[in-house]
């Protein structure tokens, strides 16, 4: 646990925040689909989800950026569902059928947090938490109480409600949002999201403000920040471009990106042509060079060395 979160759960202010968290269940605006369902009443909206989370599994995680992976791993926790449910998930079947999974109780949920922390892992990796802040909440009331210490990551798309973001000031300490669309066709089309590129801007924005630039210790462990990841898709070249751009010019051009390579053809990606085929190492290799040229740098290497040992270079 950091220092501030530290207090606000010392002077009863994480459990006032999880306790308001509850209350917007019943008229859910969580996230920007602003669904407005009763949420406490077992009613659904876009991410299917209703009084409690659900996770789908949990584990040591040696696959994330090295600065949260570490020699034990990143405790990372998957929710069923997501709140953005693009066509291409990686991730098909949990993001957007999360009836398959069973729903996971606040004292479940901060037993798994305490069990990673056991295994010692270096953090508390939340990926997909943004339609069960108020369930990660409760938990965390939980957690803390019974000793949980190591960082909190919240991993998400980047499609975030403000007074969702305020209640987390102080609580998350690593933000990892995904960047992924820069021009509004096209998280219209792939995610029926029309507002994705302004909404992820000002999240980005509010995100920086409450934790800054990622800060590793002495062993290269993040410990608080922000760190960007941005998946390259094929044909995407220009949104790459002015993302990554905005990241230097309108952040800092000290924030952590990963630019990702790993697009795959998955889901129901075959309803666009465009993404039917895999990422080229030219699409990859350009949008190293273009955030280069924005002036980025602290790139994550894990694809960036895989790409060159496909090039043939290491």
């Amino acid at each position: 646990m950091t220092i501030r979160s530290h207090e606000l759960f010392r002077k009863g202010e994480l459990q006032k925040r999880a306790k308001h968290a509850q209350t917007i269940l019943k008229a859910c605006d969580l996230c920007p689909r602003n669904c407005g369902i009763n949420r406490q009443e077992g009613e659904h909206g876009i991410c299917a989800t209703d009084r409690y989370a659900k996770v789908a599994s949990y584990g040591a995680h040696f696959g994330e950026e090295q600065p949260l992976t570490g020699t034990h791993g990143s405790g990372t926790i998957f929710f069923a569902s997501c709140n953005l449910c693009c066509c291409f998930c990686q991730n098909y079947e949990l993001s957007h059928f999360p009836g398959n999974f069973s729903e996971t109780l606040p004292e479940q949920l901060a037993a798994i947090m305490l069990g990673l922390q056991q295994k010692r892992c270096h953090n508390i990796n939340l990926v997909s938490p943004s339609h069960v802040v108020p369930q990660i909440l409760d938990a965390l009331v939980i957690a803390f109480e019974r000793g949980l210490k190591i960082p909190i990551i919240y991993n998400s798309s980047g499609y975030e409600a403000e007074d969702t973001l305020t209640l987390l000031d102080g609580v998350i300490d690593i933000y990892m949002p995904d960047f992924k669309f820069w021009q509004p066709e096209s998280s219209k089309k792939y995610c029926d999201a029309e507002d994705y590129p302004d909404i992820a801007k000002g999240a980005l924005l509010t995100m920086y403000n409450q934790v800054g630039d990622l800060v590793v210790d002495d062993h290269g462990i993040a410990t608080r920040g922000l760190l960007v990841r941005h998946l390259v898709m094929p044909g995407g070249r220009l949104e790459t471009k002015t993302i990554l751009e905005f990241i230097a010019n309108s952040i800092s051009p000290q924030t952590y990106v990963n630019i990702m390579d790993q697009y795959r053809p998955c889901g129901i990606c075959d309803q666009h042509e465009e993404l039917g085929k895999p990422l080229g190492n030219d699409e990859y290799r350009e949008a190293i060079l273009f955030a280069k040229q924005a002036g980025l740098e602290r790139l994550d290497q894990m694809n960036i060395k895989t790409l060159l040992v496909k090039l043939g270079i290491l």
